[in-house]
């Protein structure tokens, strides 16, 4: 089961992050010194992925831009001698075969994942949300890839929440196979403490068969009046095996000001550049509060 696909759901509207993202995309705030979006792609190609489909909107042509060539800069830096900085203007272009298409209504998670059907074809594919950046010593999204070859089957990420949290996420009722890996059974999007499964939840990545998009061309608008993934992975694991691993990492969820700041000062503080003179920073600064 080789997984060489991704998509990345990157057409929200970002208002949690206003009013920055009136103009900028959320995707395209700095995380330190590279945009949140560069740090999900670069987890997809560690995990194998070669070929990358974004889904946006139209308002989010900075994504384009960037992950293309930029030669009037090049050139300047060519000619500077900047060779280093040249490298790094470069590289964003380089790491995979970087695809885009538009959700041209804000349906759901699920319509921007079904945008993908033609990009992915027959293939097993991996989704990674476009707000939810993750740290790990093994990337996460190859975590899932490898119960995915393993299992035969369709993959969740999840890791526990608490009760007040999960009604943020979907909710999953699962059953143990081995260490971190459990067999899905059902799941809930959003629901009250008291309809929760369990405090697993999904946590944005997933490894899917393409046996999806038939499930969500045939999925009613749900929670919120949209197409909801979780309804289409719902009907997904009640026809065929699907199993969740409780992955090892670190998960930011960038598209809220209090993710965003823990992701920018953690980041920053494993920075080799900058990270000493920040905790010395911090450490300074707490002395005064």
């Amino acid at each position: 089961m080789k997984v060489r696909k991704a998509v990345i759901p990157a057409a929200g509207l970002g208002t949690r992050m206003l009013p920055a993202t009136k103009t900028v995309p959320k995707e395209m705030l700095p995380i330190v010194d590279k945009p949140a979006i560069q740090y999900i792609i670069e987890e997809a190609v560690a995990s194998g992925i070669e070929d990358i489909l974004v889904v946006t909107n139209r308002s989010k042509t900075a994504m384009d831009d960037y992950f293309d060539y930029a030669p009037e800069l090049e050139d300047s830096l060519t000619q500077a001698g900047k060779s280093s900085e040249l490298e790094v203007v470069r590289r964003p272009a380089d790491m995979a075969n970087i695809f885009f298409v538009r959700q041209k209504e804000t349906k759901g998670l699920g319509h921007a994942v079904w945008r993908a059907k033609e990009f992915v074809g027959d293939e097993p594919f991996a989704v990674l949300l476009g707000d939810d950046i993750m740290f790990a010593d093994v990337p996460v999204t190859k975590q899932l890839i490898d119960a995915a070859e393993k299992y035969h089957a369709a993959v969740v990420g999840m890791q526990s929440v608490t009760a007040d949290a999960i009604s943020k996420y979907s909710s999953l009722k699962v059953s143990k196979l081995e260490d971190r890996v459990y067999s899905v059974l059902d799941m809930n999007e959003k629901p009250s403490p008291q309809e929760a499964f369990s405090d697993f939840a999904i946590l944005g990545r997933y490894v899917l068969t393409s046996d999806i998009f038939t499930f969500l061309e045939n999925t009613p608008p749900g929670y919120g009046g949209e197409i909801q993934l979780t309804d289409g992975l719902r009907s997904l694991c009640k026809a065929s095996s699907m199993v969740a691993v409780d992955f090892d990492g670190r998960r930011y969820d960038t598209g809220s000001m209090t993710g965003y700041l823990e992701a920018t000062i953690d980041f920053a503080l494993r920075d080799p550049a900058v990270g000493s003179w920040l905790r010395e920073f911090i450490l300074n600064k707490s002395k005064t509060l």
